[in-house]
C-alpha cells in the first residue's frame, strides 16, 4: 500500500503552516538517531503483567512499562510489541490521561536528543519511524537545553528521511518554536563584522 504524504492529508490552511515547519526542520544536519541503537537488544520492563502470544509474535506489557534500546527509551502504561517473521519490531505505547507515553533518543554524532510525549506512541523498526498522536509534543535538546519545540495532534518522526511532520487537531493548530543554531566562535585572531 502506497503511503500518502502527511501534507496531502491536511486541510489546506494547515498544509501551508506545516510545510514551512517541515522545511525548517528538514535543514537540520546529520542523521536523527544513534545508528548503533538498531543493533542493540530491545529491553522491556513492566510492573504488573505481560501476556505472550507466541503464534502471533505479540507481547503485551502493563504498568509502568519501560522499553530501552541503546539511547532510545519509551515509557508508557501499556505497551504492545510485535515482531515480524523477518525480525522487525514494532511497539504501540499508550499512556494515561494523567501520564502520557514518552519517547527519548540521542541523535547520531551530535550532542542532541529528541524527546516526545503523547497519549499514544507507535514505534516501527522497519520504517524507522515514531508516530506520536493525541496531544503530542516533541522537543530537540542541544546539550540538554531545549532548542526546538513543536506540538500538535499528530507528530511523525522519520529517521530515514531526517524530518518530522506535524498535523493539527480539530482546530487545525500546530505550534513550533525553532531556535537558530549558535554561531561558531571566531578563530584566534579573526574579527567579526
Amino acid at each position: 500500500m502506497r503511503r500518502q504524504p502527511v501534507l496531502r492529508l491536511l486541510p489546506r490552511r494547515i498544509a501551508c503552516v506545516a510545510s514551512v515547519l517541515v522545511a525548517a526542520l528538514a535543514v537540520v544536519p546529520a542523521a536523527w538517531a544513534e545508528k548503533a541503537d538498531r543493533s542493540l537488544p530491545l529491553t522491556i520492563e513492566a510492573d504488573k503483567s505481560s501476556t505472550v502470544d507466541l503464534a502471533k509474535q505479540v507481547v503485551v506489557f502493563l504498568g509502568n512499562v519501560v522499553i530501552t534500546q541503546g539511547t532510545m527509551r519509551i515509557e508508557a502504561d501499556r505497551v504492545e510489541v510485535r515482531e515480524t517473521p523477518e525480525g522487525w519490531r514494532s511497539a504501540v505505547a499508550t499512556g494515561t490521561p494523567a501520564q502520557p507515553a514518552t519517547f527519548r533518543q540521542k541523535r547520531d554524532g551530535v550532542d542532541e536528543t529528541i524527546e516526545g510525549r503523547a497519549q499514544r506512541i507507535e514505534y516501527d523498526g522497519r520504517a524507522d519511524t515514531v508516530r506520536l498522536s493525541g496531544n503530542a509534543t516533541m522537543r530537540r535538546l542541544r546539550a540538554g537545553t531545549t532548542a526546538d519545540d513543536v506540538s500538535g495532534a499528530l507528530i511523525t518522526y522519520d529517521n530515514g528521511a531526517e524530518l518530522f511532520s506535524v498535523a493539527g487537531g480539530g482546530e487545525g493548530r500546530v505550534r513550533a518554536v525553532l531556535t537558530p543554531r549558535p554561531e561558531p566562535a571566531p578563530a584566534a585572531g579573526e574579527r567579526r563584522p
